[in-house]
């Protein structure tokens, strides 16, 4: 894994797994065309709720947790060998879980299309993808592996490219999760038409894996007023996710914390204050 014995000192940012994935992106284009995928598209079952599914359950209980499905990250290494995503999901979804993520990007995570297949064949939560989604082919891809919502990250791709991908998106009845760490990123994000329902704002810096723990209620009042905010990363306790509720954003991704435990569904019900 391509990150410093000590975790200290990264040795990938953003750009490199950036390049990486667009190397993955014209390979696989090449076995798969974009004519392909588009059939593949065709006459597929309306998406699970994922927006909605977040709204709704935090409206009843306060709270709502996307949970997510990660083998390894560049500044943990690997997290849970021999996870299974089938498993895990079952886990999430009877411990409180709102909606679920799993992690596909495949050479610094260890991800692939055939865990979030697997997650949502187990569950009946919506599904987001989260990956580096840089190219119209990946957004069709994720639409016919049966993916619910998308992870759109501003700082991956130019304002012009956020939106023709969001647009995309839209168009193919995908809900997209938008996330943002840089302040030059807001104006990008709050220029998308239609204006996005879901806006995750991420706590961690994915250029240099440092930790900014106050991040999204820092911007939360900046980003569009009918946009329903998305706390991301950090997230191990549950004093942490009270002081976010307190100031009005509701609903947390949280991966690494889940992860990691011993129990994945207690540490849920800690994190949700039901245990």
């Amino acid at each position: 894994m391509p990150v410093s014995a000590d975790h200290q000192t990264p040795r990938v940012t953003l750009d490199q797994i950036l390049v990486s994935r667009r190397e993955d992106v014209q390979r696989l284009n090449a076995a798969v065309s974009l004519t392909e995928l588009k059939q593949r598209c065709r006459d597929l079952p309306p998406v699970r709720p994922f927006c909605q599914t977040l709204r709704n359950v935090a409206g009843a209980c306060g709270l709502s947790v996307i949970a997510e499905f990660k083998r390894m990250s560049p500044s943990e290494g690997e997290i849970r060998p021999g996870a299974e995503p089938a498993e895990i999901a079952r886990l999430y979804e009877q411990n409180g879980a709102a909606c679920m993520s799993v992690l596909t990007e495949p050479d610094y995570f260890g991800g692939k299309l055939e865990d979030l297949a697997a997650a949502r064949g187990a569950v009946s939560l919506p599904v987001l993808r989260k990956d580096f989604l840089i190219d119209p082919w990946q957004i069709y891809e994720s639409r016919a592996a049966g993916a619910d919502c998308i992870l759109l990250i501003a700082e991956a791709v130019s304002a012009a490219r956020l939106q023709e991908l969001y647009g995309l998106a839209c168009e193919l009845g995908l809900d997209v999760l938008v996330e943002l760490f840089e302040e030059s990123s807001l104006a990008a994000v709050c220029g998308l038409d239609p204006e996005p329902p879901l806006v995750g704002i991420n706590n961690r810096n994915l250029q240099t894996l440092k930790m900014y723990p106050g991040r999204t209620l820092e911007f939360r009042h900046r980003v569009p007023a009918g946009s329903w905010l998305v706390n991301e990363s950090g997230f191990s306790t549950p004093e942490a996710i009270r002081q976010s509720v307190e100031a009005g954003v509701q609903s947390f991704l949280i991966g690494t914390g889940l992860m990691k435990a011993d129990d994945p569904g207690r540490k849920l019900r800690e994190l949700l204050g039901t245990a």
